[in-house]
């Protein structure tokens, strides 16, 4: 008897980095990192179940920025290059390690990790990482998700032609990867307000996934709360997050990443050693992170960390795998006596988590499917689209405007640090509104045109920049990628109503700004109502 279901989705999301008037720099390498530490092998340990034939099912989401730099040929060619330097610091690091066992054994660890990492990418998967998805998907394994064109926060964006470019922008871009239409949907940030179920509709999305609280404090309040979906006022399925088997995973504090077994984040030879020893390791002398990293957490609270032991943390994933299965089972049974149905937990989770915060999380995942599946029929792992093969009817609700962010509404992207952008960005958007519905039948040069200034709309829309500048993490280059893309779509909208664009300048970011390349996005504007 299933007593419950699992519906753990994973969101795969990157900013858009191409710089291609720079060899190496420091944003260009967030991809670079994720891929090694994240969407390979999330990807290799997907293929062992499968390999073993173990029953797991899981929601992934793959933003369109994201897929657009997988599926970019120069940033392959840079990936290579830079495992290569991966490759070729680790074998020094082998030797400079050589009169400390215990040290040694990790170096080659990397070493042969990298390696690996090398052969996989290019013999295995061919240097492609979205095909592989589309095949789990054939196989019954995936459930591909869309979302929206650059990760915009929908509802700030205020203007419903802007929500909808993106949202028609992002389902676009699916299709072209992956070949059909989407049935779920990732609202970036799980940020909502009502008037974005419009845009989903209309592009005949069927499911989306919220906070816990859009759920709970819909209007009426949903009988069953997070532990079902509801159905919106658009007939879409919102699912409410489960805060209990969310918080175990993600949580540096409570949950399990914060083990002291598990490996430091923060300790990297790309801070410890000699700059001229890192060599090309390094972008132009900055200190980065190398992913060689020779400490586990430890103590939390201490600066002291002790050597990282590679088998005691693979046995602490493993515990932590059937931890997390026996309280959904608990969950289960608990929550399936007091609803009268069983519940859905829904974990939903930055997939960038898995690997690199958390290097030991794509293993936990493989020993959590693992162990699901030795009782297949207490938990079951579903997809967001399946639930409504267990329960076909389900509560009518409009649900609460929210976000998963901090204190759960728009306060992180809206706030004293970032809120300056949104005067730019509505400006901008209503004025390209209107120069798109002044040439409607654009050809040549000028379409190219119009096109381009949509893209660069797009791309200074993105969550991501308002979030950096909110975090410090790298707030001026957050602020130049917002500025440049509002300047650049300002001067191309200066040439269109000139009637005479630039095709030196218009040539020029197009290569630096080649997201959607080959769709046309000219029509948005004007086709949209």
């Amino acid at each position: 008897m299933t007593l419950g279901f699992l519906c753990l989705i994973l969101h795969a999301h990157l900013p858009f980095v191409k710089h291609p008037e720079t060899e190496d720099s420091l944003e260009g390498r967030w991809l670079f990192q994720a891929i090694s530490e994240c969407y390979l092998p999330l990807l290799l340990a997907l293929k062992r179940l499968l390999e073993d034939d173990v029953p797991f099912r899981v929601g992934v989401s793959l933003s369109p920025p994201l897929l657009e730099m997988l599926s970019d040929p120069l940033l392959k060619e840079r990936y290579k290059k830079h495992l290569r330097n991966q490759i070729e610091l680790s074998e020094r690091e082998v030797e400079r390690t050589s009169g400390d066992p215990r040290l040694q054994s990790l170096a080659r660890m990397y070493r042969d990790t990298f390696q690996d990492l090398y052969r996989h990418y290019t013999e295995t998967f061919r240097e492609d990482l979205i095909t592989p998805w589309k095949e789990l998907e054939s196989q019954g394994r995936v459930e591909l998700l869309a979302s929206a064109a650059t990760h915009g926060y929908l509802p700030l964006l205020l203007h419903e032609k802007a929500v909808r470019a993106q949202v028609k922008t992002g389902v676009a871009a699916y299709k072209k990867h992956f070949g059909h239409s989407p049935k779920g949907f990732w609202l970036p940030e799980c940020a909502y307000s009502p008037e974005i179920e419009r845009a989903l509709a209309g592009e005949g999305i069927s499911s989306f996934i919220l906070e816990t609280h859009g759920v709970l404090y819909a209007t009426p309040r949903p009988r069953y709360g997070y532990h079902a979906p509801i159905v919106t006022p658009n007939r879409l399925l919102a699912f409410g997050r489960d805060p209990d088997c969310s918080k175990q995973v993600w949580s540096a504090e409570e949950g399990y990443p914060g083990d002291g077994a598990y490996r430091e984040f923060y300790r990297d030879i790309g801070y410890e050693l000699p700059i001229e020893y890192l060599g090309n390791a390094l972008p132009n002398g900055c200190r980065v992170p190398t992913g060689i990293k020779y400490h586990r957490v430890t103590d939390r609270r201490s600066k002291h960390k002790e050597l990282y032991e590679p088998e005691v943390a693979r046995m602490r994933a493993r515990e932590h795998a059937h931890n997390f299965v026996f309280w959904r089972k608990k969950e289960a049974e608990y929550w399936s006596g007091v609803l009268g149905r069983a519940p859905v937990m829904v974990a939903p989770y930055d997939a960038e988590l898995f690997g690199h915060w958390w290097y030991e999380g794509p293993l936990w995942l493989e020993f959590m499917f693992r162990k699901l599946a030795e009782e297949p029929d207490v938990v079951k792992p579903i997809t967001p689209s399946e639930y409504v093969m267990y329960y076909p009817v389900n509560q009518v609700a409009q649900p609460a405007t929210s976000s998963w962010g901090y204190k759960g509404y728009h306060e992180v992207w809206l706030e004293g640090s970032n809120d300056w952008i949104y005067r730019h960005l509505h400006g901008s958007q209503e004025r390209l509104i209107s120069v798109s519905a002044s040439c409607p039948n654009a050809r040549g040069l000028l379409r190219r045109a119009l096109n381009q200034a949509v893209r660069e709309l797009l791309l200074a829309q993105s969550s991501d920049w308002p979030f950096i500048m909110k975090t410090g993490s790298v707030p001026e280059y957050a602020k130049s990628r917002f500025t440049g893309h509002i300047q650049r779509l300002e001067a191309l909208l200066d040439q269109i109503e000139e009637g005479a664009p630039d095709p030196v300048f218009l040539r020029q970011i197009e290569e630096s700004d080649s997201v959607f390349a080959d769709l046309d996005l000219a029509g948005l504007f004007t086709a949209v109502k």
